[in-house]
Protein backbone atom coordinates (compact mmCIF):
# COMPACT_ATOMS: atom_id res chain seq x y z
CA UNK A 1 0.00 0.00 0.00
CA UNK A 2 1.48 3.21 -0.89
CA UNK A 3 1.81 6.25 1.75
CA UNK A 4 1.64 8.91 -1.15
CA UNK A 5 -0.99 11.45 -0.76
CA UNK A 6 -3.06 12.69 -3.72
CA UNK A 7 -3.19 16.64 -3.77
CA UNK A 8 -6.71 17.73 -2.26
CA UNK A 9 -9.07 18.65 -5.88
CA UNK A 10 -10.36 21.52 -3.55
CA UNK A 11 -7.21 23.60 -2.59
CA UNK A 12 -7.11 27.36 -3.64
CA UNK A 13 -5.64 27.39 -6.46
CA UNK A 14 -7.41 24.36 -8.31
CA UNK A 15 -10.42 26.67 -8.59
CA UNK A 16 -11.00 28.53 -11.93
CA UNK A 17 -12.61 31.90 -9.78
CA UNK A 18 -9.47 31.76 -7.53
CA UNK A 19 -7.37 31.66 -10.07
CA UNK A 20 -8.87 34.89 -11.86
CA UNK A 21 -8.96 36.71 -9.02
CA UNK A 22 -5.34 36.46 -8.60
CA UNK A 23 -4.53 37.04 -12.10
CA UNK A 24 -6.41 40.43 -11.77
CA UNK A 25 -4.98 41.87 -8.64
CA UNK A 26 -1.69 41.11 -10.20
CA UNK A 27 -2.49 42.82 -13.46
CA UNK A 28 -3.98 46.02 -11.66
CA UNK A 29 -1.05 46.09 -9.25
CA UNK A 30 1.14 46.12 -12.34
CA UNK A 31 -1.31 48.98 -13.70
CA UNK A 32 -0.93 50.96 -10.78
CA UNK A 33 3.21 50.72 -10.63
CA UNK A 34 3.41 51.65 -13.96
CA UNK A 35 0.99 54.64 -13.61
CA UNK A 36 3.13 55.35 -10.74
CA UNK A 37 6.28 55.23 -12.48
CA UNK A 38 5.39 57.20 -15.23
CA UNK A 39 3.26 59.50 -13.33
CA UNK A 40 7.18 60.24 -10.85
CA UNK A 41 8.90 60.51 -13.88
CA UNK A 42 7.05 62.93 -15.49
CA UNK A 43 6.83 65.17 -12.13
CA UNK A 44 10.44 64.46 -12.26
CA UNK A 45 11.50 65.80 -15.57
CA UNK A 46 9.11 68.74 -15.37
CA UNK A 47 10.86 70.08 -11.96
CA UNK A 48 14.28 70.04 -13.69
CA UNK A 49 12.82 72.01 -16.43
CA UNK A 50 11.33 74.43 -13.99
CA UNK A 51 7.54 73.38 -15.75
CA UNK A 52 4.97 74.29 -12.92
CA UNK A 53 1.74 72.37 -13.09
CA UNK A 54 -1.71 73.30 -12.15
CA UNK A 55 -4.93 74.78 -13.28
CA UNK A 56 -3.84 78.11 -11.31
CA UNK A 57 -3.43 79.54 -14.81
CA UNK A 58 -7.01 79.59 -15.96
CA UNK A 59 -7.31 82.47 -12.87
CA UNK A 60 -4.82 84.69 -14.98
CA UNK A 61 -6.19 87.01 -18.31
CA UNK A 62 -6.28 85.34 -21.35
CA UNK A 63 -5.45 88.51 -23.84
CA UNK A 64 -6.25 87.27 -27.03
CA UNK A 65 -10.09 87.83 -28.76
CA UNK A 66 -12.53 84.85 -29.62
CA UNK A 67 -14.47 86.04 -32.88
CA UNK A 68 -17.64 83.55 -31.83
CA UNK A 69 -18.49 83.86 -27.86
CA UNK A 70 -22.08 82.60 -27.05
CA UNK A 71 -21.57 83.97 -23.92
CA UNK A 72 -20.48 87.61 -23.24
CA UNK A 73 -16.21 87.20 -23.13
CA UNK A 74 -13.10 89.76 -24.16
CA UNK A 75 -9.62 89.81 -24.47
CA UNK A 76 -9.88 90.67 -20.25
CA UNK A 77 -11.14 87.59 -19.06
CA UNK A 78 -9.80 84.71 -17.72
CA UNK A 79 -8.47 81.18 -19.98
CA UNK A 80 -10.62 79.64 -17.91
CA UNK A 81 -13.56 81.90 -19.40
CA UNK A 82 -12.45 81.14 -22.90
CA UNK A 83 -12.11 77.66 -21.93
CA UNK A 84 -16.14 77.61 -21.69
CA UNK A 85 -16.74 79.66 -24.74
CA UNK A 86 -14.47 77.19 -26.44
CA UNK A 87 -16.48 74.65 -25.05
CA UNK A 88 -19.61 75.75 -25.79
CA UNK A 89 -18.73 76.34 -29.37
CA UNK A 90 -18.15 72.58 -29.53
CA UNK A 91 -21.34 71.36 -27.71
CA UNK A 92 -23.04 73.67 -30.61
CA UNK A 93 -21.32 72.65 -33.71
CA UNK A 94 -21.64 69.20 -32.69
CA UNK A 95 -25.58 69.13 -31.40
CA UNK A 96 -26.70 71.07 -34.51
CA UNK A 97 -24.61 69.22 -36.68
CA UNK A 98 -25.80 65.72 -35.37
CA UNK A 99 -29.32 66.96 -35.84
CA UNK A 100 -28.92 68.13 -39.64
CA UNK A 101 -27.23 65.36 -40.50
CA UNK A 102 -29.23 63.19 -39.12
CA UNK A 103 -32.39 65.31 -41.45
CA UNK A 104 -29.84 64.95 -44.48
CA UNK A 105 -29.33 61.19 -44.00
CA UNK A 106 -32.79 59.93 -43.83
CA UNK A 107 -33.85 62.05 -46.67
CA UNK A 108 -31.14 60.89 -49.21
CA UNK A 109 -31.62 57.11 -48.01
CA UNK A 110 -34.97 57.04 -48.81
CA UNK A 111 -34.29 58.73 -51.67
CA UNK A 112 -31.77 56.59 -52.93
CA UNK A 113 -34.40 53.88 -52.58
CA UNK A 114 -37.23 56.30 -54.52
CA UNK A 115 -38.56 54.22 -57.64
CA UNK A 116 -37.92 58.09 -59.49
CA UNK A 117 -35.37 57.15 -61.92
CA UNK A 118 -33.69 60.63 -61.26
CA UNK A 119 -34.28 61.44 -57.62
CA UNK A 120 -32.59 57.52 -56.84
CA UNK A 121 -29.28 58.38 -59.31
CA UNK A 122 -29.28 62.46 -57.70
CA UNK A 123 -28.95 60.93 -54.30
CA UNK A 124 -26.51 58.20 -55.20
CA UNK A 125 -24.45 61.32 -56.97
CA UNK A 126 -24.12 62.73 -53.70
CA UNK A 127 -23.63 60.08 -51.12
CA UNK A 128 -21.10 58.07 -53.20
CA UNK A 129 -19.38 61.95 -53.69
CA UNK A 130 -19.26 63.27 -50.10
CA UNK A 131 -18.48 59.69 -48.79
CA UNK A 132 -14.90 59.64 -50.63
CA UNK A 133 -13.84 63.45 -50.34
CA UNK A 134 -12.03 64.26 -47.02
CA UNK A 135 -13.89 65.80 -44.28
CA UNK A 136 -11.15 68.59 -43.81
CA UNK A 137 -10.76 68.97 -47.37
CA UNK A 138 -14.75 69.60 -47.60
CA UNK A 139 -14.40 72.42 -44.87
CA UNK A 140 -11.88 74.29 -46.93
CA UNK A 141 -13.75 73.80 -49.74
CA UNK A 142 -17.02 75.34 -48.06
CA UNK A 143 -14.54 77.60 -46.57
CA UNK A 144 -12.26 79.39 -49.17
CA UNK A 145 -13.94 78.23 -52.68
CA UNK A 146 -17.77 79.07 -51.72
CA UNK A 147 -17.79 82.08 -48.64
CA UNK A 148 -14.68 83.46 -49.22
CA UNK A 149 -16.07 84.42 -53.07
CA UNK A 150 -18.86 86.12 -52.02
CA UNK A 151 -18.91 89.65 -52.17
CA UNK A 152 -17.92 92.67 -49.24
CA UNK A 153 -20.11 93.99 -46.74
CA UNK A 154 -21.49 96.83 -49.18
CA UNK A 155 -22.54 94.55 -51.94
CA UNK A 156 -24.06 91.85 -49.97
CA UNK A 157 -27.10 90.03 -51.93
CA UNK A 158 -30.26 89.95 -50.21
CA UNK A 159 -33.01 87.88 -49.32
CA UNK A 160 -35.79 89.59 -47.46
CA UNK A 161 -34.44 90.42 -44.41
CA UNK A 162 -31.37 88.29 -45.08
CA UNK A 163 -28.26 89.51 -45.92
CA UNK A 164 -25.04 87.68 -47.45
CA UNK A 165 -21.45 88.64 -48.22
CA UNK A 166 -17.88 86.94 -47.13
CA UNK A 167 -18.75 87.98 -43.49
CA UNK A 168 -21.37 85.57 -43.10
CA UNK A 169 -24.89 85.55 -42.70
CA UNK A 170 -26.63 88.15 -41.17
CA UNK A 171 -30.66 87.62 -40.40
CA UNK A 172 -33.13 89.91 -37.95
CA UNK A 173 -32.27 89.20 -34.77
CA UNK A 174 -35.04 89.03 -32.56
CA UNK A 175 -34.85 90.96 -29.25
CA UNK A 176 -37.42 90.23 -26.20
CA UNK A 177 -39.40 92.55 -24.76
CA UNK A 178 -41.42 93.09 -21.26
CA UNK A 179 -44.00 90.37 -21.37
CA UNK A 180 -41.63 87.58 -23.22
CA UNK A 181 -41.64 85.45 -19.85
CA UNK A 182 -45.73 84.45 -20.71
CA UNK A 183 -44.26 83.56 -23.98
CA UNK A 184 -41.81 81.31 -22.32
CA UNK A 185 -44.73 79.61 -20.05
CA UNK A 186 -46.85 78.90 -23.17
CA UNK A 187 -44.11 76.98 -24.46
CA UNK A 188 -43.23 75.38 -21.83
CA UNK A 189 -47.26 74.16 -21.36
CA UNK A 190 -47.20 73.79 -25.30
CA UNK A 191 -44.22 71.03 -24.45
CA UNK A 192 -46.00 69.27 -21.62
CA UNK A 193 -48.98 68.71 -23.04
CA UNK A 194 -47.61 67.62 -26.35
CA UNK A 195 -45.46 64.98 -24.73
CA UNK A 196 -48.94 63.59 -22.81
CA UNK A 197 -50.57 63.86 -26.25
CA UNK A 198 -48.17 61.39 -27.39
CA UNK A 199 -48.07 59.00 -24.66
CA UNK A 200 -52.24 58.81 -24.99
CA UNK A 201 -51.92 58.10 -28.20
CA UNK A 202 -49.92 55.47 -27.73
CA UNK A 203 -51.71 53.82 -25.04
CA UNK A 204 -55.06 54.73 -26.89
CA UNK A 205 -53.48 52.83 -30.13
CA UNK A 206 -52.49 49.82 -27.80
CA UNK A 207 -55.53 48.99 -26.55
CA UNK A 208 -57.86 49.84 -29.33
CA UNK A 209 -55.75 49.35 -32.26
CA UNK A 210 -56.87 53.24 -33.54
CA UNK A 211 -53.64 55.05 -35.18
CA UNK A 212 -53.75 58.85 -33.93
CA UNK A 213 -51.41 61.53 -35.71
CA UNK A 214 -49.48 61.99 -32.36
CA UNK A 215 -46.86 63.90 -33.47
CA UNK A 216 -48.15 66.41 -36.13
CA UNK A 217 -50.66 67.01 -33.86
CA UNK A 218 -48.26 67.72 -31.12
CA UNK A 219 -46.25 70.36 -33.48
CA UNK A 220 -49.60 72.01 -34.34
CA UNK A 221 -50.02 72.22 -30.53
CA UNK A 222 -46.66 73.53 -29.92
CA UNK A 223 -46.98 76.01 -32.77
CA UNK A 224 -50.93 77.17 -31.92
CA UNK A 225 -50.16 77.52 -28.22
CA UNK A 226 -47.07 79.66 -28.25
CA UNK A 227 -48.75 82.07 -30.60
CA UNK A 228 -51.60 82.69 -28.61
CA UNK A 229 -49.84 83.31 -25.92
CA UNK A 230 -47.60 85.70 -28.28
CA UNK A 231 -51.29 87.27 -29.15
CA UNK A 232 -52.07 87.76 -25.55
CA UNK A 233 -48.95 89.42 -24.07
CA UNK A 234 -48.93 91.43 -27.36
CA UNK A 235 -46.36 90.39 -28.99
CA UNK A 236 -43.19 91.20 -27.32
CA UNK A 237 -40.66 90.96 -29.58
CA UNK A 238 -39.14 93.24 -31.96
CA UNK A 239 -36.69 92.96 -34.48
CA UNK A 240 -33.44 94.32 -34.86
CA UNK A 241 -32.92 94.51 -38.62
CA UNK A 242 -29.50 94.03 -40.31
CA UNK A 243 -28.44 97.24 -42.83
CA UNK A 244 -25.51 97.89 -45.04
CA UNK A 245 -23.07 100.67 -44.38
CA UNK A 246 -20.25 101.34 -47.16
CA UNK A 247 -17.63 99.05 -45.35
CA UNK A 248 -19.57 96.70 -42.79
CA UNK A 249 -23.10 95.34 -41.55
CA UNK A 250 -24.43 97.08 -38.74
CA UNK A 251 -27.80 95.31 -36.35
CA UNK A 252 -28.94 91.90 -36.57
CA UNK A 253 -27.47 88.64 -36.08
CA UNK A 254 -24.51 87.35 -37.93
CA UNK A 255 -23.76 83.36 -38.54
CA UNK A 256 -20.09 83.66 -39.25
CA UNK A 257 -18.14 81.93 -42.31
CA UNK A 258 -16.09 79.61 -40.21
CA UNK A 259 -19.42 78.09 -38.22
CA UNK A 260 -21.49 77.81 -41.36
CA UNK A 261 -18.43 76.38 -43.17
CA UNK A 262 -17.91 73.47 -40.31
CA UNK A 263 -21.19 72.99 -39.66
CA UNK A 264 -22.13 72.29 -43.51
CA UNK A 265 -19.12 70.41 -43.96
CA UNK A 266 -19.71 68.09 -40.92
CA UNK A 267 -23.33 67.60 -41.56
CA UNK A 268 -23.35 66.77 -45.32
CA UNK A 269 -20.54 64.88 -45.03
CA UNK A 270 -21.95 62.86 -42.03
CA UNK A 271 -25.15 62.79 -43.70
CA UNK A 272 -23.91 60.67 -46.62
CA UNK A 273 -22.45 57.98 -44.42
CA UNK A 274 -25.83 58.10 -42.30
CA UNK A 275 -28.00 57.42 -46.07
CA UNK A 276 -26.17 54.38 -46.46
CA UNK A 277 -27.10 53.22 -42.47
CA UNK A 278 -30.81 54.74 -43.24
CA UNK A 279 -30.64 52.21 -46.44
CA UNK A 280 -29.59 49.42 -45.37
CA UNK A 281 -31.73 48.87 -42.51
CA UNK A 282 -34.74 49.41 -44.69
CA UNK A 283 -33.09 46.98 -46.76
CA UNK A 284 -33.30 44.70 -43.61
CA UNK A 285 -36.59 44.52 -42.96
CA UNK A 286 -38.15 41.99 -45.15
CA UNK A 287 -40.63 42.98 -48.39
CA UNK A 288 -43.15 40.32 -46.58
CA UNK A 289 -44.42 43.48 -44.57
CA UNK A 290 -44.61 46.04 -47.04
CA UNK A 291 -46.50 43.54 -48.67
CA UNK A 292 -49.07 42.94 -46.01
CA UNK A 293 -49.42 46.78 -45.10
CA UNK A 294 -50.67 47.71 -48.97
CA UNK A 295 -52.94 44.40 -48.50
CA UNK A 296 -54.53 45.91 -45.58
CA UNK A 297 -55.03 49.13 -47.51
CA UNK A 298 -52.12 51.71 -45.96
CA UNK A 299 -50.82 54.48 -48.14
CA UNK A 300 -46.98 53.79 -48.37
CA UNK A 301 -45.87 56.70 -46.37
CA UNK A 302 -47.58 55.36 -43.89
CA UNK A 303 -46.12 52.12 -44.46
CA UNK A 304 -42.93 53.40 -44.25
CA UNK A 305 -43.42 55.16 -40.90
CA UNK A 306 -45.22 52.85 -38.82
CA UNK A 307 -44.15 49.40 -40.25
CA UNK A 308 -41.20 49.56 -42.09
CA UNK A 309 -39.10 52.69 -40.33
CA UNK A 310 -39.57 51.26 -36.67
CA UNK A 311 -38.23 47.55 -37.52
CA UNK A 312 -35.18 49.58 -39.40
CA UNK A 313 -34.14 51.59 -36.43
CA UNK A 314 -32.86 48.26 -34.33
CA UNK A 315 -30.68 47.68 -37.29
CA UNK A 316 -30.05 51.72 -37.70
CA UNK A 317 -29.14 52.56 -34.08
CA UNK A 318 -25.79 50.90 -33.46
CA UNK A 319 -24.03 52.14 -36.44
CA UNK A 320 -25.59 55.64 -36.14
CA UNK A 321 -24.07 55.76 -32.99
CA UNK A 322 -20.97 55.70 -34.41
CA UNK A 323 -21.33 58.00 -37.07
CA UNK A 324 -22.66 61.02 -34.00
CA UNK A 325 -19.40 59.77 -32.22
CA UNK A 326 -17.44 60.64 -35.05
CA UNK A 327 -18.99 64.19 -35.68
CA UNK A 328 -18.59 65.00 -32.35
CA UNK A 329 -15.04 64.40 -32.55
CA UNK A 330 -14.30 66.08 -35.81
CA UNK A 331 -15.67 68.91 -35.34
CA UNK A 332 -11.76 69.52 -33.80
CA UNK A 333 -10.96 69.93 -37.32
CA UNK A 334 -12.72 73.40 -37.31
CA UNK A 335 -9.69 74.55 -35.95
CA UNK A 336 -7.99 74.74 -39.57
CA UNK A 337 -10.49 77.39 -40.77
CA UNK A 338 -9.74 79.32 -37.62
CA UNK A 339 -13.31 78.61 -35.68
CA UNK A 340 -13.09 78.73 -32.01
CA UNK A 341 -13.88 75.30 -30.59
CA UNK A 342 -11.72 73.52 -27.87
CA UNK A 343 -8.41 72.66 -30.04
CA UNK A 344 -7.82 76.06 -31.79
CA UNK A 345 -8.49 77.70 -28.17
CA UNK A 346 -7.14 74.83 -25.27
CA UNK A 347 -4.03 73.01 -27.08
CA UNK A 348 -3.63 76.07 -29.72
CA UNK A 349 -3.82 79.48 -28.37
CA UNK A 350 -4.00 78.81 -24.26
CA UNK A 351 -1.37 75.93 -24.62
CA UNK A 352 1.01 78.59 -26.61
CA UNK A 353 0.65 81.34 -24.88
CA UNK A 354 0.98 79.19 -20.96
CA UNK A 355 2.87 76.39 -22.19
CA UNK A 356 0.85 73.76 -19.87
CA UNK A 357 0.77 71.10 -22.48
CA UNK A 358 -0.32 68.25 -19.68
CA UNK A 359 -3.10 70.20 -17.91
CA UNK A 360 -4.28 71.68 -21.67
CA UNK A 361 -4.47 68.64 -23.93
CA UNK A 362 -5.63 66.13 -20.67
CA UNK A 363 -8.54 68.61 -20.42
CA UNK A 364 -9.27 68.34 -24.07
CA UNK A 365 -9.05 64.57 -24.06
CA UNK A 366 -11.34 64.98 -21.28
CA UNK A 367 -13.97 66.40 -22.49
CA UNK A 368 -14.24 64.87 -25.88
CA UNK A 369 -14.27 61.14 -24.06
CA UNK A 370 -17.08 63.05 -21.77
CA UNK A 371 -18.68 64.24 -24.79
CA UNK A 372 -18.42 60.66 -26.72
CA UNK A 373 -19.36 58.28 -23.60
CA UNK A 374 -23.05 60.91 -23.31
CA UNK A 375 -23.57 60.51 -27.13
CA UNK A 376 -22.92 56.50 -26.51
CA UNK A 377 -25.05 56.22 -23.07
CA UNK A 378 -27.94 58.20 -24.56
CA UNK A 379 -27.81 56.15 -28.23
CA UNK A 380 -27.52 52.79 -25.89
CA UNK A 381 -30.24 53.90 -23.95
CA UNK A 382 -32.52 54.59 -27.33
CA UNK A 383 -31.81 51.57 -28.44
CA UNK A 384 -32.86 49.31 -25.87
CA UNK A 385 -36.04 51.01 -26.09
CA UNK A 386 -36.48 50.11 -29.58
CA UNK A 387 -35.29 46.60 -29.17
CA UNK A 388 -37.21 43.44 -29.32
CA UNK A 389 -39.07 42.35 -26.54
CA UNK A 390 -39.18 38.95 -25.93
CA UNK A 391 -41.64 36.88 -24.19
Amino acid sequence: MSDKTTPSNNSFLNDAGNRALIFQIVLLAMVVFAGYYLFSNLQSNLDNRGISTGFSFFNEPAGFPILIHLIEYTEANTYGRAFFVALINTFVISLLGIVLATIIGVIMGLARLSKNWLVARLATVYIETLRNIPLLLQMFFWYFAVLAALPAPRDSYEFADFLLNKRGIYSPNPIAQDGFGLVIFGFILSIVASIGLVIWAKKRQTKTGLWFPAYWSSLGVIVGVTLLFLAVSGFPIEFDLPQKSRFNVTGGMVLPPEFVAVLVALSTYTGAFIAEIVRAGILSVNWGQTEAARSLGLRDNLTQRLIVLPQALRVIIPPLTSQYLNLAKNSSLGAAIAYPELVAVVMGTTLNQTGQAIETIGLCMLVYGSLSLSISVFMNWYNSKMSLIER
